[in-house]
């Protein structure tokens, strides 16, 4: 059993999505440094601000948790191109698995569908073969999801498996880039490319209305009442 658990490098986030969430809302550190420190990537910590993501997360705070210190923060704010660096922990290292299949609590394995639609929908760069690993399914599942014929198809709702605590968001973009790598894309450029996308549809979605134009009577047709007394007036 000893041979099969390893450590993990130390100094590792608890949780590095609601911390992130914390300095997105209480510092003036740049979506690259926050990222750099969370190991998330810009885009998830982008959807994190705008809400895309973990809506409704409660923020962590790294200082409280003696993950990071007060001068440590102050001293990237004023430094953009700064990297914050972890407070060192006097707390053993986590020990995961190396190997084996994942395991997924009962609790979870209910959102699996949920998994495999939004990385169909969003990320079909992904084999079913990594697939498989990330979420913890197999290619039936898979191959139920995406012809619809799942027999829960109708209440299936795609969301991102590390929200859903199925995967890491390292391991999920580490498949995507293993995917556009596979197709001959750089993953960096497609990356940008998606974000821009995300960009322009949030900026078209909150774009304001443009008014109707309206005539010089605002758009109401007298036509009728004019007409009435028009003929009250050829009456007398």
């Amino acid at each position: 059993m000893a041979n099969a658990l390893k450590k993990t490098e130390p100094n590792k986030l608890l949780m590095p999505k609601a911390t992130a969430v914390w300095l997105i809302e209480n510092t003036a550190l740049t979506f690259a440094q926050i990222a750099d420190f969370t190991d998330l990537t810009e885009i998830e910590v982008e959807a994190l601000a705008n809400e895309e993501i973990g809506r409704g997360l409660v923020g962590r705070n790294p200082v409280d948790h003696n993950e990071l210190t007060k001068e440590e923060l102050e001293r990237c704010e004023k430094d953009p191109q700064a990297s914050l660096k972890m407070s060192k922990s006097d707390l053993p290292a986590v020990k995961t698995r190396s190997k084996g299949p994942r395991y997924t609590p009962v609790s979870k394995r209910g959102d699996k569908p949920d998994a495999i639609a939004y990385i169909l929908k969003h990320n079909p760069e992904i084999t079913d073969a990594q697939i498989t690993k990330l979420v913890g399914t197999t290619k039936p599942t898979i191959n139920n999801v995406r012809d619809r014929t799942h027999p829960n198809i109708s209440n299936i709702k795609p969301r991102h498996p590390a929200d859903l605590g199925l995967c890491s968001y390292v391991e999920y973009e580490t498949a995507v880039e293993k995917g556009l790598r596979a197709q001959g894309k750089d993953p960096e450029t497609v990356k940008a490319q998606r974000l821009a996308e995300q960009q322009k549809k949030i900026e078209e979605e909150n774009a304001p209305a443009e008014p109707q134009s309206q005539s010089g009577t605002g758009g109401f047709d007298f036509s009728n009442f004019l007409g009435d007394s028009m003929n009250i007036n050829d009456d007398e």
